[in-house]
C-alpha cells in the first residue's frame, strides 16, 4: 500500500464503499487537498482494492491489517495459488480512462480575452527546454540534486523571472515551445524510447499529471499576457508519452479561443511573426548545418516574406549559436542537473536556466531573456 495512503486506508474505503466514486472528492475529504501526491495515494489504494476485494472481505472478517499482508496462500477446489508482489503499480487502462474523464469532466469554459491593438508590438518566445520531469540526480555523486520536485518549481520559477523581465516590452503574441524530454522515461520500466535506461524519480503516471498540471499552469499564465501559440517539439526520452502529454493538454483548452497548438509528430516545427521564421526542433536527428536547409525546403512559402530566420535547438543542454548565412541556429540551455552517467562522462556544468526570446516584427529578434538557476 502507498505510504501516504497507509494511515488513511481505511477513511479512502470507508468512502469509496459508501457510494462516493469521485477520486477528487475522496481526496479532498481524507487529506485536505487536492496535490497530486495525495490524489496518487487514492487512486492506488482504490486500484489495490478492486483488485484485491477477497483479500480485503478475509481481513477484515479476521481482523488483519490488509496493507501488513506481502503475500498470501489461497487454496481453492482445483488449484493452490500463492500471490505476492507490489501494490504500486496502477492499471494503465484505469489511469488513461481516469486521465480523460478528468479532462472531459473539467471541461474549462474560457471566457475570450479581447485584446487592444498595441503600438510597438513584439513577440515572446518561451522555451524551457529538457525539463525532465523525472529524472534523478544525486549531489553525493554529482554534486547536484534533481528531482521531480525541483523540475517543476524550477521551470515555475524560471517563468516568473521571464515575465518579470518583460516590462518594457508590449507583447502581443507568446510561442510557447513545449515537449523536448518534458518527460525523462516512456516507459514503467523506466526507459527512455530507444529502451536506455535511466536514473528516475517517482512513478511514470505520477510524473506524467505533474507534467500536464505544469504545461496548464504555464499557458494558462502566459495567457494572461498575450495570446498563446504552443508548438510541440518531439523527443527522443518521451516519444510517445510526450505527445500524449501535449494531446491531453491540447484537449484542455478545447473551448478556449486565444491558445492554439501545433501538436503534429514533425520533428522541426515553423511559425512566423511579421517577418520573423521561426523554427525550432528537439534536434536529436538532423545535423545542425542541415537545419537551415531544411528550413528553407520546410518552410518555403514563409522563406521569401521573412528576412529574418531563426531555429530553436535542444537536446544538448548548453548554449551555442551560430549564424548559417541568413539563418540563426540557437541552442538552449536546460534547467535540469547533471545525473550519474552525465557526470561520469564529464557532461556537466553549462550554467542551468530558463530562456526566452524577444522579436520585434520588422526587426526580428531584439532580446534574450535568461533565468539562471
Amino acid at each position: 500500500m502507498p505510504k501516504k495512503a497507509i494511515n488513511q486506508t481505511s477513511k479512502i474505503l470507508d468512502l469509496y464503499r459508501s457510494g462516493m466514486t469521485n477520486k477528487t472528492e475522496i481526496t479532498r475529504r481524507v487529506f485536505n487537498s487536492d496535490d497530486e501526491t495525495s490524489r496518487s495515494a487514492v487512486r492506488r489504494a482504490i486500484s489495490y482494492y478492486e483488485n484485491n476485494r477477497a483479500l480485503y472481505d478475509e481481513c477484515e472478517k479476521v481482523g488483519i491489517p490488509v496493507e501488513d499482508v506481502k503475500h498470501y496462500w489461497h487454496k481453492g477446489k482445483h488449484f493452490s495459488i500463492n500471490v505476492s508482489g507490489s501494490c504500486s503499480e496502477v492499471n494503465l487502462e484505469e489511469f488513461k480512462s481516469e486521465l480523460v474523464s478528468e479532462i472531459k469532466n473539467w471541461s474549462p469554459k474560457y471566457v475570450k480575452i479581447k485584446r487592444e491593438k498595441l503600438s510597438d508590438p513584439h513577440c515572446f518566445v518561451f522555451d524551457p527546454a529538457d525539463i525532465h520531469i523525472g529524472k534523478l540526480c544525486s549531489s553525493f555523486e554529482t554534486g547536484e540534486d534533481y528531482d521531480q520536485q525541483i523540475a517543476v518549481s524550477r521551470v515555475r520559477e524560471g517563468l516568473n523571472g521571464l515575465i518579470s523581465r518583460l516590462s518594457g516590452y508590449n507583447i502581443d503574441k507568446i510561442i510557447f515551445i513545449a515537449g523536448n524530454d518534458v518527460l525523462h522515461v516512456d516507459n514503467p520500466r523506466r526507459q527512455t524510447t530507444s529502451g536506455t535506461p535511466q536514473d528516475t524519480d517517482g512513478m511514470w503516471y505520477d510524473n506524467f499529471v505533474m507534467a500536464k498540471r505544469l504545461l496548464i499552469d504555464i499557458i494558462e499564465t502566459l495567457m494572461s499576457i498575450a495570446d498563446v501559440h504552443v508548438v510541440y517539439n518531439p523527443s527522443n526520452h518521451d516519444f510517445m508519452s510526450g505527445f500524449m502529454l501535449l494531446q491531453c493538454v491540447e484537449a484542455w483548452f478545447s473551448n478556449c479561443k486565444n491558445v492554439t497548438f501545433d501538436n503534429d509528430m514533425k520533428h522541426r516545427k515553423y511559425t512566423t511573426y511579421g517577418k520573423n521564421l521561426i523554427g525550432s526542433t528537439h534536434m536529436d536527428g538532423a545535423k545542425i548545418q542541415d537545419l537551415p536547409l531544411l528550413m528553407a525546403h520546410e518552410a518555403s512559402d514563409s522563406w521569401h516574406n521573412c528576412v529574418h530566420r531563426y531555429i530553436y535547438g535542444h537536446h544538448v543542454h548548453h548554449k551555442s549559436s551560430k549564424d548559417y548565412m541568413s539563418v540563426n541556429v540557437e541552442t538552449l540551455r536546460s534547467p535540469s542537473s547533471a545525473d550519474s552517467w552525465h557526470h561520469r562522462n564529464g557532461y556537466q556544468h553549462s550554467p542551468k536556466a530558463v530562456e526566452g526570446f524577444i522579436h520585434h516584427p520588422s526587426n526580428g529578434q531584439v532580446a534574450r531573456l535568461t533565468y539562471i538557476f
